[in-house]
């Protein structure tokens, strides 16, 4: 056996460990995997990010931004391993790193010294518009494969992130 081929070999062997039973296809679960993993990059970014804010938000409205901040973070943090799991669950494997996540994450960071807390809550809440269309398209790819328990947490997470748009959008109006 050449050197290429052994290592062909041992890879193959670990994708066979790692795989999962599942009655859905390869196809299936490539396809569910990669919107997933989309997914659990974006969750974790914006998890970050909305605790990044939390950190350093200031001003008149500080109390209630920071409450606010902190209870989106850990709402958005609660995702994250129902949705890696849901990944495994279905034969895939999930993000491995810091660097995986940056590679696959669309929300865009922010690593400005100084946020104005408006900008804050304008940034998070089309950051979580994004999110809501993100797991719309993900919830077209489990409907496609009959995925229906991934379809259903992704229903739940829609509304959970409606309501943080929803919020972020009112805390944040100057005028009514």
């Amino acid at each position: 056996m050449t050197n290429n081929s052994k290592l062909e070999h041992e890879i193959a062997k670990h994708r066979t460990a790692l795989g999962t039973p599942s009655d859905l296809s390869a196809e299936a679960t490539r396809d569910i995997s990669a919107a997933l993993n989309g997914l659990l990059a974006d969750v974790f970014a914006l998890y970050l990010k909305t605790k990044n804010f939390h950190w350093h938000v200031s001003g008149p409205h500080f109390r209630d931004y920071h409450l606010l901040f902190d209870e989106q973070a850990t709402q958005i943090f609660a995702m994250s391993d129902p949705i890696a799991e849901r990944i495994r669950k279905v034969g895939g494997t999930t993000l491995r790193s810091i660097g995986h996540i940056s590679r696959t994450q669309r929300v865009v960071d922010n690593d400005a010294d100084f946020v104005d807390p408006q900008d804050m809550l304008a940034e998070l809440r089309e950051d979580n518009k994004n999110l809501t269309a993100r797991l719309r398209e993900a919830h077209n790819v489990t409907d496609e494969y009959r995925d229906i328990a991934s379809s259903s947490l992704i229903e739940n997470w829609i509304d959970e992130t409606e309501r943080r748009t929803w919020f972020l959008f009112e805390a944040g109006r100057t005028h009514v």
